[in-house]
């Protein structure tokens, strides 16, 4: 079922072996704000979604697909964890793995490592790709899927250059992707739950933080 993690770890040997393991994705949304991130540390795989990576810098891995963010952060050079990103990001640095998006699928992709579906969004392709790293538990935190008062995002809105911000239009259609990733990704044994706070995510069941650490034995 998951081809992707099984070619993945024979080919490449920075591939993160986390079959059967549990990995919180630390997105940007505005709930963040409240929340304790230090929990997560030395006790759950964590991977970063750009900004985030400022939250937890300890993070394994930070994964953005704009490439204007990666040129704003210069390569994020002081990050010793796997960088992985899409387009022209990966060629300016090397250490910066390269993952292929497939523009037209907005669908969770398990049969070539890093070929990852759209869903139009760096979280969704972050979900992707936690998949094919072989985790079965998922905790998504800061995947608001709305703005909060200060902006789209727990540090306001995106002013790097040429940064994009959401429209409503774009979180319509992400509600829409992660409602079709919901059926695949529980086919596969890979369990996923929201702990963001007052998030509108409505695919995948919702609970606290601290709870579910809890309650999968990781504090």
């Amino acid at each position: 079922m998951n081809a992707a993690y099984e070619e993945g770890l024979r080919k490449h040997s920075w591939w993160p072996d986390w079959r059967g393991e549990c990995v919180a994705i630390v997105a940007g949304g505005p709930s963040i704000k409240g929340m304790d991130l230090s929990i997560l540390k030395d006790r759950i795989h964590v991977v970063a979604i750009k900004v985030a990576v400022d939250l937890c810098p300890w993070a394994e891995v930070c994964y953005g697909c704009d490439a204007p963010w990666w040129m704003d952060r210069r390569g994020l050079p002081k990050f010793k964890g796997l960088k992985l990103a899409h387009g022209p990001a990966t060629s300016e640095w090397a250490e910066i793995r390269r993952i292929t998006i497939e523009i037209a699928k907005d669908e969770i992709l398990l049969s070539k490592p890093l070929t990852v579906g759209n869903g139009g969004c760096s979280g969704f392709q972050a979900l992707n790709l936690v998949a094919q790293f072989g985790a079965t538990d998922i905790i998504l935190i800061g995947y608001d899927l709305r703005d909060g008062r200060e902006g789209p995002h727990w540090y306001g809105r995106n002013k790097w250059v040429n940064a994009n911000n959401p429209m409503p239009s774009n979180y319509a259609r992400w509600q829409k992707g992660f409602k079709a990733a919901a059926p695949t990704l529980k086919k596969a044994g890979v369990a996923v739950v929201n702990v963001s706070p007052g998030t509108e995510l409505e695919a995948f069941p919702k609970a606290d933080l601290k709870s579910t650490m809890e309650e999968w034995g990781l504090c």
